[in-house]
């Protein structure tokens, strides 16, 4: 005599739990036992059931992106899945009419004298119209089979035409590139040709919800850099760094020859020549209120320089053991007038200073191999990539540790903030409009951050030599936002473009990468150079990206088109170095030949 438990183990092995879901994931209910010789008929009439329908709908139904066309178990069995788990079916609502093939040709009809380049059926079916080769657009009675009108006027082939989705009027464009507008009643033209320049592709749809995202654009424009102004002498080994003031109107440049140089753009010759260091000049960093120039050797020590004199603000800074590989000063919507910034080193530490007392305040220790790069970000916070495979996030009162962002499987090469670009220039904008007091900059600044930020968290980027980088949202989780790949070598600079829209991507594999600097995903890649791709900048209007390689020349790319604007050639060998200036006037480059360049538009 058979148990209850048998009875009910015989029920569930002949029963099937399935989920019903539509197309996005949303389920129908909960999750409910059919019987397994339930099939797409059955499953139909309970999901009109379920959504109430007083008219019963067709729907299909799908397991794994492939249509149900017989009973469960018979899906079951052909796809051996087991009865324990609970079967995820998609319904997917049907057209109420169906369509017959068409088996034969119901009508030849000739009239075009040359070919016919475009046909298109009316909104509700009734009329018919082509295009031809031979000028002409042609309306056709479909129930004679014969032209209705002939509509003359276009000087060249018609290549397309479109019907209004109301059905009032059809458009037509040539390969002249004049447009007409048709009244299909009578096969006149409604006014005289529109004209473009290039022969136009025209469609209707009403169909589709078209989603059209809107983006601010920069309120000034950038001109491209097309020519070299200055090829200035004067370092007697390679240009290691290059970086313009926040106002666009001073020009630093760091050498192997252990100097920093401040360059007069108006002369285009060397301002100041800033020594005092024992080893080539790796990083230099303006503070945002371009008060000071901080620069960083392979010898492990630090000047604070005054652009005004040329001369250092007291003795080096002295305390990393190992080269310099960053410098980031503290925002300055955060203290005015600046005084502290942190630099990184090959130690594994970073350290903070403070230029008015001349010190290293807080030293940042935690990682186990150098530390490659550091950012000072606008909520505070500093931010160290290393080359133990981390990116740690800390704290500024008492240098704690307060987030440790992991994922990358090699060197964390590089890390980019959506908010550098205002945190470097701090209160400075393209109208050069220069400020009274330290208050007045912060407060500006601040304005200019706050704007720049908006109500969404400040993002990060990390760039490996695992050829991937990552984007952060630091502040929210210490889990990526999302993984970027496509890179075939090393990602040497990442780079946020001014309006936080776009991360730009160098690598060693030639390339240059666009990304959407929201979402993560990849957007363009930029080919052309022939070697690697050592560094990037941004025009300040974010139309416009710089490159500068290992192939000795720079190129600028155009965001919108994703081709190439300029190929700039005329370094004799590897470019290091690229800079746009914050009012993107001027574009200053330097490498192993030496020299510096200044390009302008």
């Amino acid at each position: 005599m058979a148990t209850e438990m048998d009875i009910e183990h015989r029920e569930t092995t002949n029963n099937v739990m399935i989920l019903l879901t539509d197309p996005e994931g949303t389920p129908l209910g909960a999750p409910m036992y059919l019987p397994q010789n339930a099939g797409p008929q059955q499953l139909q009439q309970m999901v009109n059931k379920l959504l109430s329908n007083e008219e019963k709908l067709p729907y299909a139904f799908y397991i794994s992106d492939q249509e149900l066309t017989v009973s469960l178990g018979a899906y079951l069995e052909k796809n051996k899945v087991s009865v324990e788990k609970v079967l995820t079916v998609v319904y997917q609502p049907q057209a109420v009419f169906r369509i017959r093939p068409v088996s034969r040709c119901s009508a030849t009809i000739s009239g075009h004298a040359e070919a016919v380049l475009s046909v298109s059926f009316s909104p509700d079916g009734r009329q018919l119209a082509s295009g031809s080769g031979d000028t002409t657009v042609r309306l056709w009675d479909l129930n004679t089979q014969t032209p209705l009108f002939t509509c003359t006027g276009h000087k060249n082939w018609v290549l397309s035409i479109a019907w209004s989705p109301d059905g009032k009027h059809l458009v037509s464009g040539s390969k002249a590139g004049e447009l007409f507008c048709w009244d299909p009643l009578t096969g006149k033209p409604l006014g005289n040709p529109l004209t473009v320049k290039t022969f136009p592709i025209i469609y209707f749809s009403v169909e589709k919800v078209l989603t059209v995202v809107y983006q601010p654009q920069a309120v000034f424009r950038i001109r491209p850099v097309s020519r070299c102004s200055a090829t200035i002498s004067g370092h007697a080994e390679a240009v290691l760094s290059v970086s313009f003031s926040p106002d666009g109107r001073q020009l630093a440049s760091g050498s192997g020859d252990t100097t920093v140089r401040l360059w007069d753009l108006n002369t285009q010759t060397p301002l100041f020549t800033c020594t005092g260091h024992k080893n080539w000049v790796l990083s230099i960093a303006w503070s945002p209120d371009g008060k000071h120039l901080v620069s960083g050797s392979k010898a492990g020590e630090l000047f604070c320089w005054d652009p005004l004199t040329g001369k250092p603000l007291g003795n080096p800074l002295t305390g990393h053991k190992k080269w310099i590989t960053g410098i980031s000063w503290e925002p300055l919507h955060l203290s005015a007038p600046c005084r502290r910034f942190v630099s990184s080193s090959k130690d594994g530490d970073a350290r903070i200073w403070d230029v008015s007392l001349k010190k290293c305040v807080i030293c940042l220790s935690g990682h186990t191999l150098a530390i490659t790069c550091v950012k000072w970000g606008g909520d505070g916070v500093i931010y160290t990539g290393s080359q133990d495979c981390t990116i740690k996030v800390w704290e500024t009162k008492q240098g704690k540790l307060i987030r440790e962002l992991k994922g990358h499987g090699h060197w964390v090469n590089s890390l980019a903030l959506s908010t550098e670009y205002v945190l470097r220039t701090g209160a400075f904008d393209h109208t050069g409009k220069q400020f009274s007091s330290p208050e007045e900059m912060k407060k500006v600044a601040l304005e200019r951050y706050n704007k720049m930020k908006g109500s969404a968290p400040e993002r990060l980027v990390s760039g490996s030599d695992d050829f991937t980088m990552f984007l952060w949202e630091p502040a929210v989780s210490k889990q990526p936002k999302i993984r970027m790949t496509g890179h075939q070598q090393l990602v040497n600079h990442v780079y946020f473009s001014p309006d936080g829209q776009w991360v730009a991507s160098a690598s060693f594999d030639k390339s240059v990468k666009l990304w959407n600097g929201i979402t993560g995903k990849f957007v363009a890649a930029f080919r052309g150079h022939v070697g690697p791709v050592y560094q990037i900048s941004w025009s300040a209007d974010s139309r416009l990206l710089l490159s500068g390689s290992k192939d000795s020349t720079l190129k600028i790319w155009d965001i919108r088109t994703h081709k190439l604007k300029e190929d700039l050639p005329g370094h004799a060998d590897e470019v290091f170095a690229v800079d746009w200036s914050p009012d993107g006037e001027k574009v200053a480059s330097g490498g192993k030949d030496k020299v510096l360049k200044l390009w302008m538009g």
